[in-house]
């Protein structure tokens, strides 16, 4: 690695200042750029600012394609927002790491011994090291977890800690995550993007890798299984895609090999828990939880949780499973603690902390709350509990001031204040400039036998302003990928023998029932918003004639049958105005248009996201980005010709990339299904009273049938002749007897092997509906009669019964067990 030099590196660092009195982590106090960012400045100078821009925008398409996000709380449109990622890594020494890495093990180590003393024998409250109203004043100590073992003793497996670099240039402890360290997964993604937009650069800075932390984190969680025999079964327990970070929930199952379940996914019997599948249940032995705390279990927690499993902590309690990490564990995240952890690390481990918490004074001690209210002014005030803001005390008017001293005075205990440290800044790419921002970081840890493996890197957040000490996604931070710079080219090492191989769940087994239900929905909205655009392109089309004296009649039937498809337009053509057409094609409000349709598809596969590829990501991302905008309807069609494309790609790889389980079978009935009702929506708008204006030629078009008909007829056959192509032929793809077939052979692979073999509920209403397009039955019906509606009618009745039928027997929510008064 070849540093650059300082002249080639101001190059790029043009209009660069950092602020002053403050560190810059690239810039040494002498203004000489730092020896370590020497060769990364250098080697992005000689690759030239228009390159630079080329690989960023890269960059950031490859964070689309692979759908990385996370949501604001609070947000009124409640949308995703794309994962905010820096172009430019923050890089630090191996020296400088090594000090890090001890002082984050040493205190991971500390506080596993404060929660299984708090848990335990509580020797620390006992001989008065720490108040007791410290501890029982947070909500993270949940006291229904007193004398629950940890899992093969570990009280903590996973621990993260919030860094920042104090203006004197050593490393201070902000805060602790122990309930459910988060960013892991986002620190992984950042990695990935910024090795490719770089790759001989990340190559020959030697960085650090970080394959093998997920690696020792996966050994880790399988070690820790109760059960000496045979692989363990893993999940990750969601709260959901409303989460902030459920991006990384899914993320991280999919990389580890994990079941991501949500809490009605998972039930407890005989004091284990299992998970619901379309084959049963299956036994769970380790819960990576991403689920506070207090809400994994309303019977014994909060019992207004909506999100946990009732009878997790009893089936913890008597060692059934082991949850990762372990309920209650938020109890070392109060900040109380960090006015205590000195003393703490004297009495539990014989000597001083080597990374310092920032400092912080509990108002619940009389001198340190004197002090506080003394100097307001500079301080940081905490209430203790997290859910609350922190204040700045700088910031503060005076009346507010003596607002927050009333308030410390009335419940002192309640508050901590600690001292306001000005983190280091860090360049951030802002407007096509470089600028200094603060900057935090977040090193993660998971439990080895030999103690606790750190991450060689982490996440690094800044904040959105200049002036602003305040890092956080929610507030419009950035991220950074960190890059630990090894002294020497780093070699791959090769995976570590786990002492248990994880569950490998056969296709007949791996189906929660929220994936069944979202896949089965990804399958329905994927053929609805097919059948949308295809109805809908061809009305534009009719629309766009030069001359429609002679075809207002079939544009008529044209638009019932738009108005029958689609549900988004009144079946009068006389009153179809070209905004209401565009509003059916891009208004996401309008239920039934195109752009609703697609936006249900991807909230759908949003919600099972580690079902599918990172190809699939990538057409639902295009797809998003296809269907936003047509202000002109002459360009509507060629528009609504890229969005049919992107489906017919989404439907190619579902069918040719999916394994074959549960998953795909559901996906697969939802498709055939609903293509089976559109198809019947399609041919009972032009029955009675409007079958003498059927526009064949169009519902030719939109089966995408037109050629093969044209080979097989020479002329336009009779009305029944097209009827039968669309209901009775079975090797057209998009007729009903077509979907039917797949169905009935789909729905055997859903039934329990019973013996003897019996059909399913769903399987006798399908019956129902195929006895409608036997020969004979279609041979009845002569002609677009009333007899025939009547026919397609009972057709898609069966078809919705079915629907409904697979709700109850795979979809269905599980009645919830919830305390009728609350422990205190």
């Amino acid at each position: 690695m070849k540093p650059a030099s300082q002249n080639a590196a101001r190059r790029f660092l043009t209009g660069y200042r950092p602020g002053d009195g403050v560190l810059d982590e690239l810039y040494e106090r002498d203004g000489s750029i730092r020896p370590h960012w020497s060769y990364l400045i250098g080697a992005l100078e000689e690759l030239g600012a228009d390159e630079f821009a080329e690989r960023w925008n890269d960059g950031r398409r490859l964070l689309r394609d692979n759908g990385v996000t996370y949501n604001v709380y609070d947000d009124p449109q409640r949308i995703e927002r794309p994962w905010p990622l820096d172009p430019l890594p923050l890089l630090l020494p191996s020296t400088e790491w090594l000090e890090i890495e001890q002082g984050v093990v040493q205190r991971a180590e500390l506080l596993e011994l404060v929660l299984a003393d708090l848990y335990g024998p509580r020797r620390l409250i006992n001989e008065g090291i720490v108040p007791p109203e410290a501890i029982y004043g947070h909500s993270g100590f949940l006291r229904p977890c007193a004398g629950v073992a940890a899992p093969r003793g570990r009280y903590l497996p996973m621990y993260a800690a919030d860094l920042a670099r104090a203006p004197s240039g050593r490393f201070v402890v902000l805060g602790d995550r122990a309930q459910a360290p988060s960013g892991s997964g986002y620190a992984f993604e950042n990695r990935l993007a910024l090795s490719r937009m770089f790759p001989s650069i990340f190559r020959d800075a030697q960085v650090h890798r970080l394959p093998l932390f997920f690696r020792r984190m996966r050994s880790m969680l399988a070690g820790l299984a109760p059960r000496p025999e045979g692989p363990p079964h893993i999940v990750v327990l969601t709260p959901g895609p409303s989460n902030e970070t459920y991006f990384e929930h899914a993320y991280l199952a999919g990389y580890l090999g994990c079941t991501l379940a949500q809490g009605d996914d998972l039930t407890v019997r005989d004091e284990r828990v299992w998970l619901r599948t379309p084959q049963g249940l299956r036994p769970v032995d380790v819960i990576l939880r991403r689920v506070d705390g207090a809400f994994c279990d309303p019977l014994e927690l909060r019992n207004d949780s909506l999100l946990g499993v009732t009878g997790m902590l009893q089936a913890a309690r008597k060692g059934n499973v082991a949850i990762v990490n372990p309920l209650g564990s938020s109890a070392v995240e109060n900040p109380t603690l960090l006015a205590f952890l000195p003393r703490i690390a004297r009495y539990l481990l014989g000597e001083d902390l080597k990374l310092p918490s920032v400092r912080t004074w509990w108002c619940g001690d009389r001198e340190s709350c004197a002090y506080v209210l003394e100097h307001l002014e500079e301080l940081v005030i905490k209430p203790v509990e997290p859910a609350t803001s922190t204040i700045f005390g700088a910031t503060l008017a005076d009346d507010a001031r003596a607002q927050i001293a009333d308030s410390i005075r009335a419940r002192p205990q309640l508050y901590v204040a600690q001292e306001q440290v000005a983190p280091s800044t860090t360049p951030v790419l802002v407007d096509g400039e470089l600028q200094p921002r603060a900057a935090v970081i977040r090193a993660f840890l998971a439990a080895a036998d030999d103690g606790y493996t750190v991450m060689p890197g982490g996440l690094c957040r800044v904040a959105p302003a200049r002036d602003s000490f305040v890092v956080s996604n929610q507030f419009g931070g950035v991220s950074k990928d960190i890059w630990v710079l090894a002294s020497e080219p780093e070699r791959d090492v090769a995976p570590e023998p786990a002492d248990k191989p994880l569950l490998v769940l056969s296709g007949e087994l791996e189906v929660p029932a929220h994936v069944a239900d979202n896949v089965f929905w990804v399958g329905r909205y994927a053929e609805r918003a097919d059948a949308a655009a295809r109805v809908l392109r061809q009305l534009a089309r009719r629309k766009l004639e030069p001359d429609r004296a002679a075809d207002d009649r079939r544009l008529g039937a044209l638009t019932v049958v738009a108005a029958r498809v689609t549900g988004a337009l009144a079946a009068d053509a006389g009153s179809l105005s070209v905004k209401d057409l565009l509003a059916a094609l891009h208004d996401r409000q309008r239920p039934g248009s195109m752009r609703f349709d697609l936006a249900a598809l991807r909230r759908s596969a949003r919600a099972v996201r580690e079902r599918f590829s990172s190809d699939m990501w990538r057409v639902l991302n295009d797809l998003d980005v296809e269907s936003t905008n047509a202000a002109e309807l002459r360009r509507a069609p060629a528009e609504v010709d890229r969005v049919l494309l992107l489906l017919s790609a989404l439907s190619g790889l579902s069918a040719e990339g999916m394994h074959r389980g549960q998953g795909w079978r559901f996906l697969e009935i939802g498709r055939r299904l609903e293509r089976a009702l559109m198809t019947l929506l399609m041919l009972r708008a032009v029955c009675p009273p409007n079958a003498m204006a059927a526009p064949w030629e169009d519902l030719l078009a939109l089966a995408d049938v037109s050629p093969d008909y044209r080979r097989r007829h020479q002329a336009m056959a009779p009305a029944m002749i097209l009827v039968g192509l669309f209901v009775g032929d079975e090797t057209n793809p998009r007729s009903i007897v077509y979907q039917l077939r797949r169905l009935e052979q789909l729905l055997k692979g859903l039934s329990p092997q019973i013996v003897p073999p019996q059909r399913s509920a769903e399987e006798e209403l399908l019956e129902a509906a195929l006895a409608e397009v036997t020969p004979q039955a279609l041979q009845a019906a002569s002609d677009l009669d009333a007899d025939l509606d009547a026919r397609l009618a009972r057709i898609q009745t069966s078809l919705l019964a079915v629907s409904e039928q697979l709700t109850r027997s795979y979809f269905g929510r599980p009645d919830r067990l919830q305390q009728l008064v609350t422990i205190k």
